[in-house]
């Protein structure tokens, strides 16, 4: 892979090569070609060059000369005046007449401005108080600080942006040897296909200028060797930032940090991240689930049983479940709020609620009301599926409970 790197001639060797090396290294690198070297170039002098970073080594294909010119002279003017200064000028306002309100600044009266036929009329615009004046105070508008334009979250609400941390990778490339620094940079990017995809590409190049093309094979094992060593350097960076950012840290990202930590190869100081990682993200759904439990259990005190009931479809995580006691008494109070002295619009507010809930199998309502129309059987009809016991109350079958989710069989094409 082609790289630009800056090189110091060190000797000229008797068959008209230099060799050269890293400006300030101690020890030659490679050679180059004579006729690469520009004219009049003497020992000392660095050079930009394009090199080709292989198993074998550094290649040098180009070399020009690094541009050192001496920075342009400051041009400046010179200003010529009389050399003595004057008196300054100063400006009295006269004091505000009665009558001057309807005048404009040259003392003539302002004439009213006609009004158009079907013009408009003008409506007074409310403004606030400029901040430079002395006393002045302004009047935040209810939600103008939490909410902006189109009620969208304001900043002070929006997710703070992490700053990536880049530590380890850092440290981790500068391990590396010269010829090994290409192909990491592009498992960072991309993994093994990013480093094939540059290959292609380099290759392809080299195609079009008639130039020799490398090998992929031996890069690809260099790409496969060097793989565990850079998947851990970017998931321990990942893992400094989210706890670098405690609470401010996703949910969502810091569990796929956690999950992601079963496929790398960790160390000891990987390990001790993983595990104060998984504690955080414990002790953070730990939490969720108590303030969900809390909402449910606060509702059903209080008789909001349709707020517990869409409190209880909104679980802090997918694998979160409701304790059989706090299910048993979430049933218990829906069917029991199920009368048939409810109204009818306060029944269906119960049945939507029912339906979508994790308890809908295990709810009894206690009847339909007694002057139920045309919408409510339909709809208790709809919903006997999710709800079994609304069959017996209407004198159909009671369905059989949902069997295991099948894949579905993609139809073949004729």
């Amino acid at each position: 892979m082609a790289r630009r790197i800056d090189i110091e001639l060190t000797s000229r060797r008797e068959d008209g090569t230099w060799t050269w090396r890293a400006p300030g290294a101690r020890q030659p690198r490679g050679v180059v070609a004579a006729e690469l070297v520009p004219a009049g170039a003497k020992v000392g002098d660095v050079l930009r060059a394009e090199a080709e970073f292989g198993l074998e080594g550094i290649a040098v294909t180009s070399v020009a000369a690094v541009a050192s010119e001496p920075p342009p002279a400051v041009t400046r003017i010179e200003v010529l005046g009389s050399g003595h200064a004057g008196e300054g000028v100063s400006v009295r306002l006269a004091a505000r007449r009665h009558g001057d309100e309807g005048r404009d600044g040259r003392g003539a009266r302002r004439r009213p401005e006609r009004s158009r036929p079907g013009a408009r009329p003008e409506r007074p615009v409310d403004r606030a108080p400029s901040a430079r004046q002395p006393g002045a105070t302004t009047r935040a508008q209810p939600g103008s600080q939490s909410r902006g334009r189109g009620g969208k979250p304001g900043r002070s609400e929006r997710a703070r942006t992490l700053v990536p941390s880049t530590a380890h990778r850092n440290a981790m490339l500068a391990t590396l040897r010269p010829e090994q620094l290409p192909v990491a940079e592009q498992l960072l990017r991309g993994g093994i296909p990013a480093v094939r995809q540059a290959i292609e590409e380099q290759n392809a190049r080299a195609r079009a200028e008639g130039r020799t093309e490398v090998t992929p094979e031996p890069l690809l094992a260099m790409a496969e060797q060097l793989l565990p060593v850079v998947n851990l350097a970017a998931w321990k960076d990942r893992a400094v930032t989210a706890r670098t950012a405690g609470k401010e840290t996703p949910l969502r990202e810091l569990r796929a940090i956690v999950a992601a930590a079963s496929t790398v190869t960790l160390d000891d100081e990987g390990r001790e991240l993983a595990a104060a990682l998984r504690e955080t993200l414990d002790a953070r759904v730990r939490a969720l689930r108590d303030a969900w439990l809390a909402r449910i259990t606060a509702a059903l005190e209080e008789q909001r049983v349709v707020d517990a009931l869409r409190a209880a479809t909104r679980p802090p995580e997918p694998a979160a479940r409701l304790p059989a006691d706090l299910a048993v008494q979430l049933a218990d109070a829906a069917g029991r709020a199920m009368a048939p002295d409810v109204p009818e619009e306060r029944w269906l507010a119960l049945l939507d609620a029912v339906t979508a809930s994790p308890v809908r199998r295990t709810v009894k309502p206690a009847g339909l009301p007694a002057a139920a129309g045309p919408e409510l059987l339909a709809a208790a009809r709809h919903a006997a599926g999710a709800v079994p016991e609304l069959a017996r109350l209407l004198g159909l079958p009671i369905p059989p409970p949902p069997g295991p989710r099948r894949a579905a069989v993609p139809a073949r094409r004729s």
